[in-house]
């Protein structure tokens, strides 16, 4: 059972509940003072802590997706790394491969793509960064249906957390059903969402940089991945046709793409990002000395040396619950004092950093980037 199964959650309660129970009534015939007795008795408290701990770690990472796996909480992930294999291209036929199908999960319970559109879990491989990563692209059902066959649609890049699950964006932040609803409601145009983890060589997070002698990351998010989805599916071409949003380390990512690459994406959505890349043990160096690199990942320093990127940025925050509100403060006033580049945001009085917050952010947020994107009408 994986670790994100319910089974293992309720076994996990009921095994809890049981140690509860039996440490009630085994305690009156442990209640002697020999070292036998004041053994059970630690026994006991400690196992039944233990698996409350265990309960509530798991509850927690059913609802935030932070590991998808056990491999993936122990650090023994090692698929879906860095792939230097050329023939990877020939066997999928392509940089992009459909590797399965789902409904989306929306109100009227019909299956067909046509009513609800469809999520297809996906592999993707960069021409030029060779970077193999999964992810799940998300079609409006106006790409099904037979009057818009000829027509292309605009599409938005959305990125987890670290370490983060694709899945999570589907299924707790629901992207794929608020897409849906909003189009319908009209407040946003209908637009191909490509979901995945910024972490396209794990378990290291390489913060959406160019590693030297490692991972070419931004390079995959600024060139490999559009190409990839554009040889794929009906993507408009045209300029101005792209999006990204992210939170957390996906929100750093998405402004800093939007930034350095304007000409990719003209509009970036930070869900509580933070504007500066860090160093810790997940991340190893990024930089390997390369003072330049560490600077342009640094979003501040990159608006005061560098020419204002003409794009659209939107950065959420909240005033209590959020570390980065006096860094998003900041930010916004930085972005203000420059020329080309046009700067948005939502701030909620509280929400911590949190599925629970973003959950409230996302319409917004898609609704704005989705006015910022080339009609697909015309």
């Amino acid at each position: 059972m994986g670790l994100t199964s319910r089974k293992v959650l309720v076994l996990a309660v009921a095994f809890a509940v049981l140690l509860f129970i039996g440490t009630v009534w085994l305690w009156p015939r442990l209640a002697r003072r020999n070292w036998r007795a004041v053994s059970g008795r630690v026994g006991l408290l400690l196992a039944t802590q233990l698996v409350l701990f265990a309960s509530v770690g798991l509850g927690v990472n059913q609802a935030f997706g932070f590991y998808a796996s056990w491999a993936d909480l122990f650090g023994k992930e090692t698929d879906q790394g860095v792939v230097v294999d050329h023939s990877a291209l020939q066997n999928t036929g392509g940089p992009l491969h459909v590797v399965d199908t789902r409904r989306v999960d929306a109100p009227g319970g019909s299956s067909r793509p046509q009513r609800v559109g469809q999520v297809q879990r996906v592999d993707i491989v960069g021409r030029t960064t060779h970077i193999a990563t999964p992810a799940y692209v998300y079609l409006p059902p106006e790409y099904f249906q037979p009057q818009y066959r000829t027509r292309s649609f605009p599409a938005t890049v959305v990125l987890t957390g670290y370490p983060g699950t694709a899945q999570a964006l589907v299924d707790k932040l629901n992207y794929p059903r608020t897409a849906l609803q909003l189009a319908r409601a009209g407040r946003m145009q209908p637009m191909i969402l490509v979901m995945m983890r910024p972490t396209v060589a794990p378990p290291r997070d390489t913060e959406c940089v160019d590693v030297p002698g490692g991972p070419q990351t931004e390079s995959f998010f600024a060139k490999d991945l559009p190409d990839a989805v554009v040889s794929h599916y009906r993507v408009s071409k045209k300029p101005g046709t792209w999006g990204i949003i992210g939170d957390s380390t996906g929100g750093y990512c998405a402004l800093k793409l939007a930034m350095h690459h304007p000409g990719t994406y003209v509009a970036g959505v930070g869900l509580s990002p933070y504007y500066k890349a860090p160093k810790d043990p997940t991340t190893g160096d990024l930089f390997q000395g390369d003072e330049t690199l560490r600077n342009e990942a640094d979003l501040s320093w990159y608006l005061k040396h560098r020419p204002a990127p003409d794009t659209s940025l939107l950065v959420t925050s909240s005033k209590v619950g959020e570390h980065n509100y006096n860094d998003t403060l900041k930010f916004i006033d930085q972005v203000q004092a420059g020329n080309s580049t046009r700067i948005s945001s939502i701030i909620l009085d509280s929400g911590g950093h949190n599925f629970n917050t973003w959950r409230r952010e996302i319409p917004p947020a898609l609704q704005w980037i989705s006015g910022r994107l080339t009609d697909w009408w015309k």
